[in-house]
């Protein structure tokens, strides 16, 4: 079942178009995620669902129900910002408890559902505690926890991972992924952070200057990316052209080799780069004034020195053909 329809949706701020028109269905139970460079319009998207923005063209539509001009209450959804918007004076449970009182909930099922959302997002030792008094990852979770506690169909979260510490990302990052999976909600997601969508989605937009470039599941957006933007924004690539057009080779996927003839392309070694588990190197072509990157094997031993001439070659089949 579909849980979200996006029906042909556009968004004009003043005559600008933010949005151009895009049809998307997001499944019951997905993890989709709007990646994207900033001012690319997936936040723009995001607050539409939400309710916060209307479409200028089109319909949204939630459980089959268009909710296109439905106020933001009124929508079976929740959303999760960056700044986490907690109440300064308010403990961790009175938090969670907010969003249940305004819906009058009976006092029993308000106990019931803020010990559940704790529990998910390991926050019951601290549910007497003051937003001042927890960490940024602490802060984050009560966030999650007040938004599952109204138990919506879809749960949109705008950078929620964006203000914290590399570190602190990555242990929340599984976290939200294993939450995901237990609570079986839609989450639309939007990042900028390429390794996070690739990470945490079931499939994922990329958005550039309001447009859709790929729809697809990581796996297909990292080997099969249909545009150029779409190859070069998700990890490293190598961009080369031919008389048919452009094509792109991942840096795994070249090798280095010292016999220069019969390689596909030479070139001169720029930089060696050594990043622990994963070694690279930086060549300037001869046929083609690029430069390319060559993830080396990690049993490849050979040393390998800045200025020297090598060969490089790749599998056709490892080709990528790009649009523009």
């Amino acid at each position: 079942m579909h849980m979200i329809d996006l029906v042909q949706i556009e968004k004009q701020f003043e005559g600008q178009v933010v949005v151009h028109p895009l049809s998307l269905n997001i499944e019951e139970g997905e993890f989709l995620t709007l990646l994207g460079p900033s001012g690319c319009g997936k936040t723009t998207i995001l607050r539409m669902i939400a309710g916060f923005e209307t479409p200028t063209h089109g319909d949204v539509v939630l459980a089959g129900q268009k909710v296109t001009n439905l106020p933001p209450n009124q929508r079976d959804l929740n959303l999760v910002f960056q700044h986490y918007a907690l109440f300064p004076h308010m403990t961790v449970e009175e938090n969670i408890a907010f969003g249940l009182k305004m819906k009058k909930l009976p006092k029993a099922e308000q106990k019931k559902r803020i010990e559940e959302a704790v529990g998910m997002t390991q926050l019951t030792a601290l549910t007497q505690r003051y937003p001042h008094q927890l960490s940024g990852g602490q802060q984050q979770r009560v966030a999650i926890a007040r938004a599952i506690a109204n138990k919506p169909k879809v749960l949109l979260l705008d950078e929620p991972l964006g203000a914290l510490d590399l570190q602190l990302r990555k242990n929340l990052q599984s976290e939200l992924k294993h939450l995901q999976r237990s609570l079986g909600i839609t989450f639309v997601y939007v990042t900028h952070d390429q390794e996070e969508a690739m990470m945490l989605s079931d499939r994922i937009v990329i958005m550039n200057n309001g447009k859709v470039e790929q729809v697809g599941t990581p796996r297909e957006i990292y080997a099969t990316p249909k545009t150029l933007f779409a190859a070069t924004f998700v990890g490293e690539n190598n961009i080369f052209s031919s008389a048919e057009g452009l094509f792109a080779v991942r840096p795994e996927k070249l090798r280095p080799v010292r016999e220069l003839d019969g390689a596909r392309a030479t070139g001169v070694i720029q930089d060696v780069l050594y990043l622990g588990n994963v070694h690279k190197l930086t060549v300037h072509l001869d046929n083609e004034p690029m430069n390319v990157t060559i993830a080396l094997d990690f049993t490849d031993e050979r040393p390998w020195q800045i200025g020297e001439k090598i060969g490089v070659n790749w599998s056709p089949k490892d080709e990528v053909i790009i649009g523009a």
